[in-house]
């Protein structure tokens, strides 16, 4: 079981790591939407909307890095960011299908986590 800790630890941190990049919406929500969609802001709600949405995702990472260092958290983050990244991919999936080709590679990346997160959950669970 140690193992299992140790290895989800650093994947927390290091998925913390990436998820935390999105900051750069913040600062540059116009390079953000064509990087993640391939589409421009076209207004300026949309730009105040993806700054929002880039500093929200930020913090989901502020909060793996958060539980990987505290375990007493660490179920509740990776939940809470795990329910994030299934809501995210789900409205991708329901609304968004002509992003999800250029978005495939977040698409991919978040469904690994989704998975890795749910297994260190049923273990833990069937542990204690």
């Amino acid at each position: 079981m140690n193992i299992i800790i140790t290895k989800i630890k650093w994947i927390m941190v290091i998925a913390g790591l990436l998820t935390c990049s999105m900051i750069f919406a913040v600062f540059a929500p116009q390079a953000a939407l064509i990087s993640m969609f391939g589409e421009a802001i076209s207004d300026p709600l949309g730009e105040v909307v993806v700054r929002s949405w880039g500093f929200l995702i930020f913090l989901m990472g502020v909060l793996l890095i958060y539980g990987a260092f505290k375990p007493v958290y660490r179920n509740l983050s990776l939940v809470i960011v795990g329910i994030s990244k299934i809501a995210f991919i789900s409205l991708i999936v329901i609304f968004g299908e002509q992003y999800i080709e250029k978005s495939a590679v977040t698409i991919i990346f978040d469904s690994i986590l989704i998975a890795l997160f749910a297994f260190y959950l049923i273990k833990v669970k069937n542990v204690t």
